[in-house]
């Protein structure tokens, strides 16, 4: 069997936008078939054998069943890194990569860090990788998604300490952290309705969803475990609900945090939210 990148735009228009399709297409042929850039721009067949053909139709399968690509490859791209994820985990977003290099451009390389809600370890793992002599921490719910952290953490050499934790359960008080991070749950339940089938019916809802009669449940939580486990000046940096960042803000004024600052993303959309104890 022959492919090239007009054979799988035509299937992948069965479900997918044109430029969606084209997106996926590139990716399909440069990592999966393994195509040069100058061939795939050309348009040049792949001859494929009776095994890689069933291999291909299964991947295109899953891919017009709605399944998103980073799942069907079990790799996403973060800060020019590959993470290995699966449904226990949410695809990591570029706005996050946005919080990240935020932290970055603030923080300095002796720090101790917690990142609560960790998922695929994205954050905890870049923070490691980049601030040299940080002590990073990482905390979720889901024993699975830990798993995922740990093994991108041992792939990408990254020496991060992952703790199963339910953040409304945390009996600590000690203060050990000079950051805490998080991009906890934040899309209202009534937002659904304008999310996309492969978001809803693919990613965790536990990681994605609040209800909309208390939507600021994680950082009030969060807010009031930062007032024990925070050193003097230590700092929070949340991921934040483009409608609520505002409420986020007088949330943290109100536990008593200064400094609470409200930080746009590249799309001018409130993104994220720190303040200092």
């Amino acid at each position: 069997m022959k492919v090239n990148d007009h054979h799988i735009r035509q299937v992948l228009s069965a479900c997918y936008e044109p430029r969606e399709a084209s997106n996926i297409s590139r990716i399909l042929c440069q990592e999966v078939l393994g195509q040069s850039p100058t061939d795939y721009y050309l348009g040049k067949d792949t001859e494929l054998s009776a095994d890689e053909e069933e291999k291909f139709n299964t991947i295109l399968s899953r891919l017009l069943q709605g399944e998103p690509l980073q799942y069907v490859q079990g790799v996403a791209r973060f800060l020019m890194r590959s993470f290995r994820v699966t449904p226990a985990v949410l695809i990591p977003r570029p706005e996050t990569e946005e919080l990240v290099q935020l932290m970055l451009g603030q923080l300095t390389s002796d720090c101790r860090v917690l990142d609560v809600g960790t998922g695929s370890g994205c954050i905890a793992i870049s923070l490691a990788l980049e601030l040299k002599g940080a002590q990073v921490e990482a905390w979720d719910i889901s024993a699975q998604a830990l798993q995922v952290a740990r093994d991108n953490a041992t792939r990408l050499g990254a020496h991060v300490d992952f703790v199963l934790q339910d953040v409304f359960a945390c009996q600590m008080n000690e203060p050990l952290y000079d950051v805490i991070v998080s991009n906890p749950p934040y899309v209202c339940t009534s937002e659904r309705q304008y999310m996309s089938h492969q978001v809803l019916e693919w990613e965790p809802h536990e990681a994605l969803f609040v209800p909309d009669e208390d939507p600021l449940v994680y950082y009030r939580q969060i807010g009031q475990l930062g007032l024990r486990l925070l050193r003097p000046q230590g700092r929070l940096y949340f991921e934040v609900n483009q409608a609520l960042g505002a409420d986020t803000q007088q949330l943290l004024l109100a536990l008593g945090y200064h400094d609470v600052r409200l930080y746009d993303d590249i799309y001018k959309n409130h993104r994220f939210v720190t303040a200092c104890l």
